[in-house]
């Protein structure tokens, strides 16, 4: 189960038998997230925002909120398409003068800026199959849950490590709801994984 929320990443090898599931290992990334992509998108947007008119936007919190909402909304529609527009008016002022920002983020500059810290994912995948002691070419199904699994470029990535679709359509609040029994479990040691 491969876990990409908006502020964690979880991911955890289960087994199923006889109807029983079992937690053999779980790693992730407390620090990992779709607001950190948001925060990189914005980035860009205000880098690019300055280079055209000279004003620095990460001064002006409420710029950066309206560029991180505008981030995501971009994040979201780039699951589906492979290119969306960025338009903001009003977001500062030059003299007199209002400013707009207007620019195009391609699927491919979405995976430039966020790219590193999406492959920084399989460090736990590699780590929670050594924890189960078990190579990659054993795990029949990789589910994803969390909206940030819906970027193309991390189904892609783990279509590539394991060589097979990652499946979707497992109910969202299931899924969490039994991530979060499996990480509670894993804490209060109800489960007994390998490492005690």
């Amino acid at each position: 189960v491969y876990d990409l929320g908006g502020g964690t990443f979880d991911v955890s090898v289960l087994e199923m038998f006889d109807g029983v599931l079992d937690v053999k290992a779980s790693a992730g990334n407390n620090h990992l997230g779709g607001g950190d992509f948001d925060r990189a998108v914005a980035e860009w947007l205000a880098r690019e925002f300055e280079t055209a008119h000279g004003i620095d936007l990460r001064k002006d919190l409420k710029a950066m909120v309206r560029l991180k909402q505008a981030a995501e909304q971009a994040k979201m529609e780039l699951s589906s398409l492979t290119a969306t527009t960025i338009m903001l008016p009003f977001l500062a002022v030059k003299g007199a003068e209002p400013l707009s920002l207007e620019l195009e983020l391609t699927r491919g500059k979405l995976e430039e800026l966020i790219g590193a810290m999406i492959r920084s994912t399989l460090e736990p995948v590699e780590s929670a199959l050594r924890d189960a002691k078990l190579d990659k070419a054993r795990i029949t199904d990789v589910v994803l849950v969390g909206g940030s699994s819906r970027i193309p470029l991390v189904q892609s990535l783990l279509h590539d490590y394991f060589g097979k679709e990652a499946r979707r359509g497992v109910h969202p609040d299931e899924a969490i709801a039994l991530g979060a029994a499996v990480q509670a479990g894993l804490k209060s040691g109800a489960i007994s994984t390998e490492r005690g």
